[in-house]
This record gives structure tokens, sequence and C-alpha cells, in this order.
């Protein structure tokens, strides 16, 4: 063999090497709003085609999760922490152009934002239009007829919103549906969950970021690309990392609006800061809400009420055997992790190499805006026993970690028998836990304590320095009188 044709054969090797290597980092280059994580708009243009179902069976009940739609950034300080600073710096004539052009659009945007924070955007109410709408046309036996369609959101308004533009597009397909909505508190104990002790151990999982935001968050093209003073920013700008971070999640939230969706602010980051400010959040995701190693308590079990629910509604459904669909509305940090409970599409993937996290473990892929977990059960008039079911996570088929002879479908009786052996191990907070929820109450404690102790040291020498001031006063005194 030539050394012509070895090299020809190594550089194929590389080559393709690279070609899959590159994986999430090629696909952000290629498409940046991906890096927004948790912002990116549902990804509904070209959706795959769905296997149909085995001869003989057809669907009868869907249980439902969906996140609500896309969103304003949540709070005012998400747009005027940056507002505030680039204002400062074109105040002082410290800003390029770019950075004046940014300025003026984030004024924009900010007074557009106004009273806002948080609510369900134009977009946001077109993706459950659009799901609501697929939804129906995949499963027309599901919602034929008088069928019941029993939807429940969170209390929260985005998420009740979402809810009503799902259910007015089913019942403007179907008029005669029999829909029912719900937005309670009772429900909250599995539509999103939250209690202190869960937000301890999360809190302190979280902690362990630092060191990557330290690692990954550099901010140092941005500020060239915004500033022509860096000896001005250096003494103004006091936390770079927070507004690169503001910037970045400004930049992915655009994608959310009609208005603002041809605004591209992903020219202040390098194609490196793209990657690592996506890896960052992905890190964040995964520890506080996946299948860490990094929390003491796994916080995927956080919702095994939810899954519990699901069995429950599943259970319900087949004994009745009527066209019906269970939907429910909330949030991403509830889905996450009911999707790494399932063992789903492999997200219950357990790892503390963060470097290499984004070759298994990819946020937007699980819960982009509007992202939906649907099950859609089917039964069949000649084996009544068996029914199957097909798991759809963002509307693309998706797989458990059981064996199955029908794929992508599978025997409920299975499934039904893996989630209950699994919340069959759910460990208890107060026990793996509680150390650490403990701990955090011990260690105010100990501070409380501690400064009391303080307090009471400085009270005693107070005491102590007044008592001796007095004496001294009464004894000079007594000698002035016998002197006289």
């Amino acid at each position: 063999m030539t050394i012509r044709r070895l090299l020809l054969i190594f550089g194929t090797i590389i080559f393709c090497y690279n070609l899959i290597a590159g994986g999430v980092r090629e696909e952000l280059l290629a498409d940046p709003l991906k890096s927004g994580n948790n912002l990116l708009a549902y990804p509904d243009r070209d959706l795959p085609a769905l296997t149909p179902a085995p001869d003989d069976y057809k669907a009868f009940f869907i249980n439902h999760y969906g996140r609500h739609g896309s969103r304003w950034l949540l709070f005012d300080k998400n747009y005027s922490r940056a507002l505030e600073t680039l204002e400062l710096a074109g105040k002082h004539g410290k800003l390029t152009n770019r950075g004046r052009q940014v300025l003026d659009t984030l004024r924009m945007v900010y007074n557009a934002a106004d009273k806002r924070f948080g609510d369900l955007t134009d977009i946001g109410a077109e993706q459950h239009q659009g799901i609501a709408q697929r939804m129906f046309i995949n499963f027309p036996e599901v919602f034929s007829n008088e069928a019941a369609v029993n939807a429940h959101s969170t209390t929260v308004i985005r998420c009740i919103l979402s809810m009503q533009n799902e259910t007015d597009m089913l019942k403007g397909l179907n008029p005669r549906l029999h829909i029912t909505t719900e937005a309670s508190y009772a429900n909250m104990h599995y539509m999103n969950l939250s209690t202190p002790e869960i937000e301890s151990i999360r809190g302190e999982g979280l902690r362990k970021t630092k060191i990557y935001r330290d690692k990954w968050v550099k901010p140092s093209h941005m500020l060239n690309v915004l500033f022509n003073d860096q000896q001005w920013v250096d003494k103004n700008v006091s936390n770079a990392q927070e507004l690169m971070l503001d910037l970045f999640d400004i930049a992915g939230n655009m994608q959310s609006h009609h208005d603002w969706e041809q605004v591209d602010f992903y020219d202040l980051f390098s194609a490196d800061d793209i990657y690592n400010l996506f890896r960052y959040n992905n890190a964040h995701w995964y520890i506080g809400w996946g299948e860490s190693p990094f929390t003491k308590y796994p916080m995927d079990f956080t919702q095994d009420n939810l899954l519990r629910n699901f069995i429950a509604e599943a259970d319900s459904a087949i004994a009745q055997r009527v066209p019906k669909a269970s939907l429910r509305f909330g949030h991403e940090s509830v889905l996450l992790p009911l999707v790494c409970l399932m063992g789903l599409d492999g997200a219950d993937y357990r790892t503390t190499d963060f470097e290499h996290l984004d070759d298994h473990w990819v946020s937007y892929r699980i819960f982009p805006m509007a992202c939906n977990l649907q099950m859609i059960y089917y039964q069949s008039a000649t084996k009544p026993d068996d029914v199957i079911l097909k798991i759809l996570l963002n509307e693309h088929e998706a797989t458990l970690p059981i064996t199955t002879d029908i794929a992508p479908y599978y025997h409920w009786n299975d499934v039904r028998n893996y989630f209950t052996n699994k919340l069959s191990h759910r460990p208890s907070i107060s026990q793996t836990n509680g150390n650490c929820f403990l701990d955090v109450i011990g260690e105010r404690l100990v501070q409380r304590q501690f400064l009391h102790l303080i307090l009471t040291m400085i009270a005693a020498c107070v005491i102590m320095w007044g008592t001796k001031v007095s004496l001294r006063w009464y004894i000079r005194r007594q000698i002035d009188k016998n002197n006289t």
C-alpha cells in the first residue's frame, strides 16, 4: 500500500471522527437558537411520520403533560440589568456602534416587556394551537364524537392560557367534545410539586455549577464587541459574567416573539462562547432537575406523584374503554424530571463528567418551549387484554429501557410494571436528604447561636465598661467630698 493511500485513509478517518465528534457544537454553529436551552421555540417543522399501529389496534386514550408555550423572560431584572449597564456606558460615550444598536433594541424590548414578565407570547399561543391540531389529526379516534377531554393546568397564567389555546383548537375541530378545564392548588401536589426540602437539595447541588461558570462564562469577546474602552469596563461593569448571561438569555428569547424573531444578538458571542454558555446552562438543568449524582436526593423522583397520576388515569381509561384524553399543562421543571424518571430516550443518564455531558444529555432535545409528553393507548377488538401504547416526546417516537416485540409500541402491562417497580424504589427525602436539609437548618442554628454569643459578649463588655466608669465616678465623688 502506497504512502499516499495510507495518508488518504488516515485523513478520511480523521475527517469522519471530527464529523461525528462535532455533535452538539456543530448543531449550535448551524443553528445558534438551540443554544437557548429551555428558551428554544418549539421545533414543529419537519416532524417525522409516525409508525402506524399494529393491525386491529385503535387509539382510545391520550395521557399528556405539556409545558407552556414561548413566554417573555420571567423577571424585570432579566432585561433591566443589561439595559442599565449599556445605558451607563452610552451616557459616557463608551459604546461601540454595535453596542449602541444593541442598546436601542433593548430599550424597545424592555418597554414592550413591561408588566408582561413571564407571560405567554403570540408564538407561544400558536405552538399549542399547532400541537392540538396535530394531535387531533394523528389520533382522530381519541377525539371522535362526544369524547371527554379533561384538562388541568398549574395556577400560572401562561400555563392556563396554553391549556386554553389547545382546548379551544380541539373544540373548534370537533364541537361535540366534552371538555373540562381546571387550574387549582388542589392539583399542585402532582402538577408542580415544590417543597422546602426539595429546593434545599436542589440549591446545594446547583452550587456545584460555580466552577463551570468560571470556566465557561468568559465575557471578553462580548465586552470588546459592545464597549470601546475596556479600562472603563473594568471600573464600571461590576459583574461581566452576569451581563453575558443576561444578554445570552435575551438573545435566546427573541425567537419567542413575532416582533423580535428576526433580531439577532448572537454576533455578540464567539462560536466558543455560544457552545460554552450552552454547556453551562445544560449542566445547570442537569444538576437541578435531572438524574444527577450531584444531589443527595434524585431529582427525578420529585415527580413520583405525577407518574402515579399517569398510571391512575390510564387504569381508569382502560377500565372504561371509551375515547378520552387527560391533558396537563405546566412547566419544563416538571416535565424534565418526569422524563428522567421514566428513563425516556436515555434521559436518566448519570455522570459527573460535565466536559462530555452533551455527548449524552442535551437540554433542548427534551424541553424546548411547549415541550410535551404524549402517551397514546391502543386497544384491539380481538385482544382486549393486550392494551399497547406509544410514547411521543415532542411528537417524536420515544423509547423506554424495557424490551418490546412491537417497537416503537409497548405492551401497557410491561410499562406499568416497569413504572410501579421504579416507584417502589423511591428513596425517602427524610432519609436520603434528611442530613442535607438538617445540615442547612443546623448550619443556620449554629450561625444564630454564634451571633447570639458574640452579642452577649459585646453586651457583657459594655456592662463591665459602664460599671467600671460608674465606679470611678463614684470613687472620685467621694474623694471630692472628703477633701471639702
